[in-house]
Parts: structure tokens; C-alpha cells; sequence
């Protein structure tokens, strides 16, 4: 599957996007924040893009001026998720490379996602989480619709080897729809 919206391509990851990803995943800014450590060399991140991001609904977030991969925004359906949601509901994930920030591409990603869920996939609801701190995704997800629901407190954040608080958002179909 590929998803398109005016400045992104949202396509599966390819081992050619190594390097891309690398360059952003490196940055202590990026995945500690969301959970998982920097990547450490373009091997690390090809062994990533083949055990981890090679997942069903898992998607490089692509610039269309550049062609480069520049993030990745995933779709967990039912069990495939890690918070206990049902078959007919989704959980969303993103990141998205520093240089990148403030210019409104991961909403414009997650917007494309959303209609993907509900209007292909035909979901009920789509969820979606932020570690305490995380400011920026939590804005994301008030961008998108997404409403607090619950905080979940001493969640192993087990690649990092760490224990955190985590606030899960919720979006409805129907709210989507309203919107």
C-alpha cells in the first residue's frame, strides 16, 4: 500500500532507505523520547528495517521533493497493538526526523492514516500514545482529533530498559467523520 498527501509519500520501508533512516534515527533526539534507543550505524538501522519496520502497515514517511525517507508512521491493528484493543480497532505510531519538526508533516501523516483506518480498513476507533514529556507528540495527537483517555503509570519501556508514564488518546470514528 501507498498513501499520498500533498508533500509526503507514505510507502513500506526498503532496505535502500538505510541511510535515510540512519540520518535520523541517530539523533538522541528522536527515539529515546518515543521509546526506543538511537540507532547506531546504517547496519543497525537496515537490521531495524527488516525485523522491526517490515511489519504489515508500516510505513516510511517520505519528502516528495527529495525522495528521502524522513520518518515512519505505523497502524497496529487489534492484537498487534501493545495496549488491549480489539480486531476492529487500530493504534498509530510516528517519529519523524529533527530537521523536520514544526512544519506540520507527521499530522499531515497521521490525517492520511486516519482516513486510511476508517475509510479503507473501516475502524472504529484508532488509538494512540506519549511517554510523560513528550510535548510534541502529544500535540500531534490534539492536532488530529485524538482525545485523553487514560494514563498508565510504571510501564516498562523495555528497549530503553526503563520504566515510564504513559497518556493514551483516543479517536472515533464518528468524531473523525464530524470533524
Amino acid at each position: 500500500m501507498i498513501l499520498k498527501t500533498k508533500r509526503l509519500i507514505l510507502r513500506p520501508w526498503e532496505e535502500s532507505d538505510a541511510v535515510d533512516l540512519y540520518r535520523y534515527a541517530s539523533d538522541p533526539e528522536v527515539g529515546p523520547i518515543a521509546g526506543w534507543p538511537v540507532h547506531t550505524s546504517v547496519e543497525n538501522s537496515l537490521e531495524i528495517i527488516r525485523n522491526v519496520l517490515s511489519v504489515p502497515e508500516t510505513y516510511a514517511v517520505v519528502d516528495k521533493d527529495t525522495g528521502c525517507a524522513i520518518g515512519s508512521i505505523g497502524l497496529m491493528i487489534g492484537k498487534a497493538s501493545s495496549i488491549g484493543i480489539s480486531d476492529t480497532e487500530g493504534e498509530v505510531g510516528y517519529w519523524v526526523g529533527v530537521p523536520y519538526w514544526g512544519q506540520g508533516l507527521i499530522p499531515e501523516a497521521v490525517q492520511e492514516i486516519l482516513r486510511y483506518a476508517f475509510e479503507e480498513l473501516h475502524l472504529e476507533k484508532v488509538w494512540c500514545g506519549y511517554y510523560d514529556g513528550n510535548i510534541k507528540s502529544k500535540r500531534v495527537q490534539e492536532k488530529c482529533g485524538f482525545q485523553y483517555q487514560y494514563t498508565k503509570e510504571n510501564i516498562p519501556c523495555s528497549l530503553l530498559n526503563e520504566i515510564r508514564t504513559e497518556h493514551i488518546t483516543c479517536l472515533k470514528k464518528e468524531n473523525w467523520i464530524s470533524r
